[in-house]
């Protein structure tokens, strides 16, 4: 193959030809890798443990700590004293991928093989546990003006993604590493109309962070290589949510969460690397890129019914506007348009049922289970949120020692429906009036993952 390929490598312009390649190639697959781990990335519950220890069923309705500044800001003005509430989860993830086949095709393989074949295998591991453990933090802080008006602020992250592949993956090519990380801000008022109705907003200042990674197979004048593609990108945004609380009688509350889509521009840089290039004499390769990426406007309502002096119970249902996001649209710094992929991603569903018992005045327990809808689809589901539709069995405890201070504890282990991942990308345009040799990528594998959460929050009134 390399005695084939060597030839156009004496010839000068041929190899200009492969270098501007190179480039160009390196930078749409590190733009584009940036575009589909940001539109996969997930949203997030964990900004309460009094309320994932219920499963989050009563996420909009009920009212137990400072955490309903991000539940349903209508609700602080249900709080007779100033609180704060700080805590967090721990995910520990397992991911276990099986059935794993790579490979890479390309016109050039055929010549080289003198016509045996244009298929190559791709060799690589599997090892799976990608996801691996991570700490999400929430604090959260509510000051009761009178019994009418209440302000509040929060701080804590609604969407979240990171995949860590070993070095060797075999699905590299798709991708091998991704991590984004949104954090959020939020300053919010309630109004308490009367003893049926109250209402709240907030505005949000939101900071999403990305770091993106991918191996891209290509042929060069020295034969069959790969280049180590990587992106960074960052940008501010604001939000704001609505809320609303209605107690038709004082045992039955309901409530309506409305949070708003937040659109970012993400501006972020590239570089290409690999031993070809430095052989080849062009070194590190580097361009900027951006990516429009838009989170998805959601909306919550939940019921919380007080069914005796000490059990009450919940539900709740949650919709996410996916459906917005149909492609990714990146653009380079001189090159206009670098790729336009069509993504057609659903409007998607979760549903959530759980209780409280109050075992004492001290102790209060709690259970949960909930149900969350994928909005990806078979066809277009990545390496990089390899997920399916999930179930979520949640139990919980909270212990107030003294009127002043709580403690809330929860365990919730997750669950996803089996799924498969099969990607095939390809890799190569026209540049200069030359059309490169291009190279299909293709990784199939099946996926079973779960997750175990364990939170902990600390509630002191004023």
């Amino acid at each position: 193959m390399n005695n084939n390929i060597n030839h156009a490598a004496r010839n000068d312009a041929k190899r200009t030809f492969y270098v501007r390649k190179l480039a160009l190639v390196a930078a749409v697959s590190a733009a584009a890798v940036a575009g589909q781990a940001h539109a996969g990335g997930f949203q997030l519950n964990e900004q309460s443990v009094s309320g994932q220890g219920y499963g989050h069923a009563g996420r909009s309705s009920n009212v137990e700590d400072a955490t309903i500044v991000y539940g349903n800001p209508a609700g602080m003005s249900f709080l007779d004293r100033a609180q704060v509430t700080a805590g967090g989860t721990y995910l520990k993830v397992n991911n276990d991928i099986s059935n794993a086949r790579a490979s890479q095709t390309s016109p050039a393989f055929l010549q080289a093989t003198g016509g045996i074949t244009d298929t190559l295998p791709v060799a690589g591991s599997n090892d799976g546990d990608m996801v691996g453990n991570k700490a999400i933090p929430f604090a959260f802080y509510v000051h009761p003006v009178n019994d009418r008006l209440a302000f509040g602020f929060g701080v804590y992250a609604p969407f979240g993604s990171k995949t860590d592949y070993e070095s060797g993956f075999q699905g590299r090519n798709q991708g091998n590493y991704t991590e984004v990380k949104v954090m959020t801000a939020q300053p919010t008022v309630s109004y308490r109309f009367n003893d049926q109705w109250s209402v709240g907003a907030g505005v949000t200042y939101n900071r999403v962070d990305g770091e993106l990674r991918r191996q891209v197979p290509v042929v060069t004048p020295l034969g069959r290589s790969e280049v180590d593609s990587r992106v960074e990108g960052d940008d501010e945004a604001w939000g704001y949510n609505l809320g609303v609380i209605y107690q038709p009688v004082p045992e039955t509350t309901l409530g309506l969460t409305y949070r708003s889509k937040v659109d970012y521009s993400l501006d972020g840089d590239f570089t290409a690397s690999s031993p070809a290039l430095d052989q080849l004499g062009i070194g590190t390769v580097t361009d900027d890129a951006t990516l429009d990426l838009t989170t998805p406007e959601t909306v919550n309502f939940s019921v919380t019914q007080q069914m005796t002096e000490k059990l009450k119970l919940m539900f709740g249902a949650s919709w996410a506007r996916w459906s917005q996001f149909d492609k990714i649209l990146v653009e380079g710094g001189a090159r206009g348009e670098i790729t336009n992929e069509v993504q057609n991603y659903s409007n998607s569903w979760a549903f959530a049922v759980g209780g409280e018992y109050q075992l004492t005045p001290q102790w209060a327990l709690r259970a949960g289970l909930s149900l969350d809808q994928t909005p990806s689809n078979d066809e277009h589901r990545s390496v990089r949120i390899p997920s399916d539709d999930r179930r979520i069995f949640s139990l919980g405890a909270g212990w107030t020692p003294i009127d002043d201070l709580t403690v809330d504890v929860a365990y919730s282990y997750l669950t996803e429906r089996s799924t498969s991942i099969d990607q095939e990308k390809e890799d190569g345009f026209t540049v200069a009036g030359q059309k490169t040799p291009p190279v299909t990528s293709r990784y199939s594998a099946d996926y079973k993952n779960e997750a175990h959460g364990f939170g902990a929050q600390l509630t002191y009134r004023f």
